[in-house]
């Protein structure tokens, strides 16, 4: 199996180290020289903490979920000579208490839409193709949280 990297950066900006006022931004950094930028999601900075432009764990947990999902898919309708020329998901997640009590990310919703050149799939087609997808998918498989598909067909 493969190795996944990645490196998480921060660093203090100014003189203070104060809950209230430190800079929640950071970098996230990938393999081929990848940045991005991240922070915490603006509901979770203080408003005297100075807020920065980035993705934030809660939107990357879901988006990796969205992506391994899409990269499971078009694998599985390439193999089923489907020709996609797009795939548009709309992912969101919701936060909430998990069985423990604890704060969790207990839902997250992907709704992708695709758009296929020749035959279509059958909505039951297109249905298995998801269902097989969603149980390849490394990510859904490692975590605890419901992971609903509402796929369309454009």
């Amino acid at each position: 199996m493969s190795e996944h990297d990645a490196t998480v950066e921060w660093r203090r900006q100014g003189a203070d180290f104060d809950y209230k006022t430190y800079s929640r931004a950071h970098t996230l950094s990938f393999d081929g020289g990848i940045r991005v930028p991240a922070s915490a999601a603006p509901a979770n900075i203080p408003a005297t903490a100075k807020g920065a432009a980035g993705v934030d764990p809660e939107q990357a947990f879901v988006a990796s979920l969205s992506s391994c999902h899409m990269l499971w898919f078009l694998h599985l309708a390439s193999k089923a000579k489907m020709v996609v020329d797009r795939y548009v998901d709309h992912a969101s997640g919701i936060p909430g208490k998990n069985g423990e009590g604890r704060e969790a990310m207990t839902r997250v919703t992907l709704r992708p839409t695709v758009t296929f050149s020749g035959r279509k799939p059958s909505a039951k087609e297109h249905a298995q193709l998801h269902e097989a997808a969603h149980r390849k998918c490394f990510i859904a498989n490692s975590v605890k949280t419901e992971v609903t598909i509402e796929p369309g067909i454009a």
